[in-house]
């Protein structure tokens, strides 16, 4: 029988992820605040309905929000999914949130019979549209076999890293070496700006070596083009960098670069960047030179 899918939040991501879910031939139900976005998954096949109804009705239910607290709300709160949700229900909570409330929320579940799968996604909005996301989960692996079907028809990689919370750990693991990688890049971008050299001939000619990566790849031509339409945002970032630092500091593990770069999230924020693409991390140190990375 095929299953039915209830996906809530139909944002940059989660909008994507599930026409793709309609595509490989589940039944659909979709929830947010946006009516447009619903409107838009009922034109393609879908079919509206909230979180409570949901638990009764759907086998996998699926959130896709921008912070542990909209998880919470849905999930344990009122009119939320474990209102209605029956014993074997899997909800799989694809948004990038922090371990702690990751368990916390899984435990509740678990209370009711219903499995919980963290599985954090990587590759932004280019990815959710082509279907091909790198998928880290954390849970039971009964639980993940039963729903890898459903995280196929969303991402090509798809990873059990371990119990409940390693998918979101490894999600912030994710995220300091992409975010980083963005900053490091944008050093190196104003520098060359500033000495005057063609930055696309300089991006061709590093692109094969050792600093090349798929990070590179994504946000030079883009950041050339001026281009800074959010595929990740810099607020969601900036939340995602923030838990990074609490966890850390929590089990005790310092991180230096981490806790810098927040600061720039913090400052572009303040200047107005938070809905831009974190490839806008450049403006922050074409700011510091009084420099504009473009094309020649």
């Amino acid at each position: 029988m095929t299953k039915t899918i209830g996906f809530i939040g139909l944002g940059i991501m989660g909008k994507p992820m599930s026409l793709n879910l309609l595509k490989a031939g589940f039944n659909v139900s979709v929830y947010d605040l946006n009516t447009k976005a619903v409107e838009a998954l009922v034109e393609a096949g879908g079919k509206a309905a909230a979180p409570t109804e949901m638990g009764e009705t759907c086998d996998v239910i699926i959130t896709m929000l921008p912070a542990s607290q909209h998880v919470k709300q849905v999930v344990l709160g009122e009119g939320g999914i474990l209102e209605t949700a029956t014993e074997g229900t899997v909800i799989i909570d694809m948004s990038s949130i922090s371990p702690v409330a990751s368990v916390e929320i899984a435990e509740e579940a678990a209370k009711k019979g219903v499995d919980m799968i963290d599985a954090p996604v990587s590759g932004g909005e280019p990815k959710a549209i082509d279907g091909t996301l790198a998928i880290m989960a954390g849970g039971k692996e009964s639980a993940f076999e039963s729903v890898k079907d459903v995280l196929q028809a969303v991402g090509s990689d798809v990873t059990l890293v371990g119990k409940n919370g390693s998918g979101v750990t490894a999600k912030l693991a994710n995220q300091i070496i992409v975010n980083l990688n963005i900053a490091a890049m944008s050093e190196a971008l104003v520098l060359a700006a500033k000495a005057g050299i063609d930055v696309e001939k300089m991006y061709q000619a590093i692109r094969g070596g050792l600093a090349g990566s798929a990070v590179l790849d994504a946000k030079v031509p883009l950041i050339l083009d001026r281009n800074f339409v959010a595929g990740g945002r810099i607020d969601i970032n900036l939340k995602d960098l923030t838990n990074v630092m609490e966890t850390a500091h929590e089990i005790g593990v310092p991180l230096p670069l981490s806790s810098q770069l927040l600061e720039i999230f913090h400052a572009l924020k303040v200047d107005g960047k938070a809905g831009d693409d974190h490839g806008g991390i450049v403006q922050y140190y074409e700011k510091l030179a009084n420099v504009e990375v473009r094309k020649a």
